[in-house]
């Protein structure tokens, strides 16, 4: 029986009774810790391969619009079926060292900066509706835009529709889950990378990203791996309390 003068349709997350958010809090670190488990076990890739891809394209985005806001030029993004990418994009010179080390930066640090966004747009229904479209939005985009390999042309737009989908018409309980659960996806990517992180070649394509950093910044690429997935972290626990304080 619903009482007069009240529109529980209308609740906000942060209205809800306190062990409803610590529900909702609980299950985030449920899917969080399964992630990472899965990525231990034959069949985990498979599963997560969509959050994989995501992921990806948050990396050589961050990238890439990294130059783009340094001045720079950012001209395709490839992202291929093995879940890698690349990135081709311009800096300006006038930077100096600072410029390319921020660039790399970019990538290892441009998922758990969406992810942490994502997860403060759960605070309301509203917000969280609305980011789901702006990022659903935003892969299309990016393929029309940058996006220069056939796998990506495929998959990428698929990823897209499918969240534009969920902003579309799933109740908004979904909703608000949905852009947590990729929000904490994104965060954790960074420890599905830490060979990366604390690796100095990136085979094929030349030195890694910490590595660029050691050339430009001095300290060793193992130091800049260790910093940025203490970051990863920090980010993701600095989110969470917020979206649920």
């Amino acid at each position: 029986m619903r009482e007069p003068g009240k529109n529980f349709e209308n609740l906000l997350p942060q209205e809800a009774p306190p062990e409803v958010e610590r529900m909702g809090l609980t299950w985030l670190i449920a899917a969080a810790i399964a992630t990472v488990v899965l990525w231990q076990v034959p069949a985990g890739d498979y599963i997560l391969y969509p959050f994989t891809i995501l992921a990806t394209w948050f990396h050589e985005m961050g990238h890439g619009l990294m130059a783009l806001m340094l001045g720079g030029q950012f001209h395709r993004l490839q992202i291929f079926g093995n879940g890698s990418g690349v990135a081709t994009y311009r800096i300006a010179s006038s930077l100096g060292p600072i410029g390319p080390a921020l660039v790399a930066a970019a990538g290892p640090m441009g998922p758990p900066i969406a992810g942490a966004a994502l997860i403060l747009a759960s605070r309301s229904f509203k917000a969280a509706s609305l980011s789901l479209k702006i990022l659903g939005g935003f892969l299309l985009l990016s393929t029309l835009v940058w996006v220069r390999s056939l796998f990506g042309i495929v998959a990428i737009p698929i990823l897209g529709l499918i969240i534009l989908g969920i902003s579309l018409k799933a109740p908004r309980w979904v909703q608000g889950f949905s852009i947590q659960f990729l929000g904490v996806q994104a965060c954790i990517s960074t420890y599905h990378q830490l060979n990366y992180l604390f690796s100095y070649t990136a085979g094929p394509l030349g030195i890694s990203d910490t590595a660029q950093m050691e050339k430009y910044l001095f300290l060793p690429y193992w130091f800049w791996g260790a910093l940025m997935a203490i970051a990863s972290l920090v980010i993701l626990a600095r989110s969470l309390q917020v979206a649920y304080r």
